[in-house]
């Protein structure tokens, strides 16, 4: 799988052109905006995939050298990055291993095993870093759909959320270690790293024992010496009037955790408005369909119409047309940002009147015989 192909950024992209395509697409697929849609939940967790792997300094250097990244960290052949390929006098990695050395003598072939060993260490297969000796880093920003009515979204609202993240580890205070001292490693002899031979060559790597610190430490009974544990916050969410289908709100600090002491990630709230019975909402404007009689609409009249602030007098022309539109001035939604209104569209529906008695017939005949006009006459001009 192309990563890159996937979030749509070039293989010379930056964290910050990363994180932006990944929120994008994040917001796109969503599951809580496609209720429903399998399509959509398998492209977030693609998206969330490749984020995953990008966003990670030391897990995007695998990919894009090998086109792949693994647990074990064994390079393979054949990705996107291309792998290290094994010739004929080659070891792993694609090292050569058959140069003839001072004397011109061939070289004894290499332990497969301790290759492996090496490898593993090189490209994270090794013994993984712990809190105590990983390099600060911001906490990872978090992602959650909320529904919310028509009415919350005009006039806005305050909700409570339960947001699961990662915290700081109150016991170690994030550093994954039992308070005390820590002993000297004794396999390095405090120096952090140790030195393999594989055939000729030597290698200096980082002690497995201690992760490259130097010194052992007891891990943390209550994270297991990650600095971090999962808990569940209570956070209030302030929903400002106006907000619309698809609105983002951001609540700073709020995402997970950062370790040694660096910043928390963010979190990203992304609203979904459910639908009114009979309000439109078409940005910060509202649309309505009112019925209006027969007589109402030849004679012209004044009448009553719902709005978001309740009832509102409108005035209904003599010869109204079915489908004309009329306009209630900053009668729509209040844009928090702008400070001004919207308007209120109002679409007439002409209802015929049912006609169950002899006089309203009689009157309807006379009506016909005054007006004789075929309404349908101008659409036989334009066949």
């Amino acid at each position: 799988m192309d990563y890159y192909k996937t979030l749509g950024v070039s293989k010379d992209a930056d964290a910050d052109e990363i994180r932006k395509a990944y929120r994008r697409l994040a917001r796109k697929h969503h599951p809580d905006l496609n209720p429903g849609d399998k399509a959509a939940e398998d492209r977030f967790k693609t998206v969330q995939e490749a984020y995953d792997i990008l966003s990670e300094p030391k897990k995007k250097q695998m990919y894009d050298q090998y086109g792949f990244y693994s647990e074990n960290g064994m390079p393979q052949s054949g990705g996107p990055g291309g792998g290290a390929q094994k010739g004929p006098n080659m070891g792993f990695g694609g090292f050569d291993f058959s140069d003839a050395g001072a004397g011109g003598g061939r070289r004894p072939a290499a332990d497969s095993s301790n290759f492996q060993d090496i490898f593993s260490q090189w490209f994270g297969g090794g013994k993984a870093a712990d809190a105590s000796t990983a390099p600060p880093e911001k906490g990872a920003d978090l992602e959650y759909g909320l529904s919310i009515d028509f009415w919350q979204a005009i006039k806005g609202t305050q909700v409570r959320l339960n947001v699961s993240r990662q915290e700081t580890c109150t016991t170690c205070n994030g550093t994954g270690s039992r308070s005390g001292a820590n002993a000297v490693c004794p396999e390095c002899n405090g120096s952090g790293s140790v030195t393999q031979q594989a055939g000729a060559m030597k290698f200096s790597l980082t002690c497995p024992r201690c992760d490259g610190t130097g010194r052992l430490r007891n891990k943390c009974s209550n994270c297991h010496g990650d600095g971090l544990i999962s808990k569940t916050e209570a956070v209030e969410v302030r929903i400002p009037p106006g907000a619309q289908q698809g609105s983002r709100l951001r609540v700073a600090g709020k995402g997970n955790s950062g370790t040694h002491g660096a910043p928390s990630g963010d979190l990203y709230i992304t609203i979904r408005v459910e639908p009114h019975p009979i309000f439109r909402r078409e940005g910060d404007d509202i649309e309505i369909t009112v019925p209006v009689r027969i007589d109402e609409a030849g004679l012209g009249t004044k009448i009553e119409v719902p709005t978001i602030d309740g009832r509102a007098l409108l005035k209904i022309p003599q010869g109204t047309k079915n489908g004309q539109k009329f306009r209630l001035r900053e009668k729509g939604v209040l844009n928090s940002r702008t400070g001004a209104r919207g308007d209120q569209l109002v679409e007439v529906a002409l209802e015929a009147p049912v006609v169950q008695d002899e006089r309203t017939k009689e009157l309807l005949r006379e009506y016909a015989t005054l007006h004789p006009e075929d309404p349908r006459a101008e659409l036989w001009t334009k066949v």
